[in-house]
């Protein structure tokens, strides 16, 4: 499967899309996120976006609950909603139409347009594809358990990040069931879809079905 940045994501549906089209994968954009959002930040029109705290910029169309908790920097994007007791750690760029669900924590993560996080999910260090849904309770675990660095495992290819922390990354239209585990340095392709109460390793292709370890098929169109 090829895993270049433009193979997995549409750069049309985010702010980071001139950012993005410079690296080669898509992890190797996770350490310049925080530094990107300080950059678009002061950009954006002020007559579009609200900026409630120093670092944080709202759009005036998106619905952030008074429980959420938005942590610098951030940017939300429009008509997107932040729901009860939402957590943003910070470094989280946030598109447009998306959800930010109940009791869901971000840290180091572009979301793209039109992207779910609806219920209680943990996305970190992770990049979410145009569209891309996380059903409840699945989370991205961005930490190896011996704390070595995270290799990205295509098949037989083992591709190093020399980054500690890793997360998933979702091609477009990627649909992950409720309370599935995404591992450190997962990639799924573009409009795959993942069982419920999955534990996915690797490098997923697209336009599959992830049943369980071992088996993944074609979907079906």
């Amino acid at each position: 499967m090829e895993l270049k940045v433009t193979d997995l994501l549409d750069l049309s549906h985010t702010l980071a899309g001139t950012y993005l089209a410079g690296f080669e994968y898509p992890w190797q954009a996770l350490d310049g996120i925080k530094d990107l959002i300080l950059t678009l930040g002061p950009a954006l029109p002020p007559d579009e976006y609200d900026q409630p705290a120093p670092g944080v910029w709202v759009h005036r169309t998106a619905e952030v609950a008074p429980t959420a908790y938005l942590g610098a920097p951030c940017i939300i994007g429009p008509e997107t909603q932040v729901r009860h007791c939402a957590f943003i750690r910070g470094s989280a760029l946030v598109g447009a139409n998306c959800v930010v669900g109940n009791s869901v924590e971000l840290k180091n993560v572009i979301l793209f347009d039109n992207v779910q996080t609806p219920h209680y999910n943990y996305v970190g260090d992770s990049i979410l594809g145009y569209r891309s849904h996380m059903g409840a309770g699945s989370i991205t675990s961005n930490v190896k358990s011996d704390k070595t660095l995270v290799v990205v495992k295509n098949g037989e290819e083992l591709i190093p990040t020399g980054r500690k922390k890793v997360g998933a990354i979702l091609g477009d239209y990627a649909d992950v069931g409720c309370n599935s585990v995404l591992n450190p340095g997962v990639v799924l392709g573009r409009g795959t879809s993942v069982y419920p109460t999955s534990c996915v390793r690797g490098v997923i292709p697209p336009h599959s079905i992830f049943k369980a370890p071992g088996r993944v098929v074609p979907r079906e169109e």
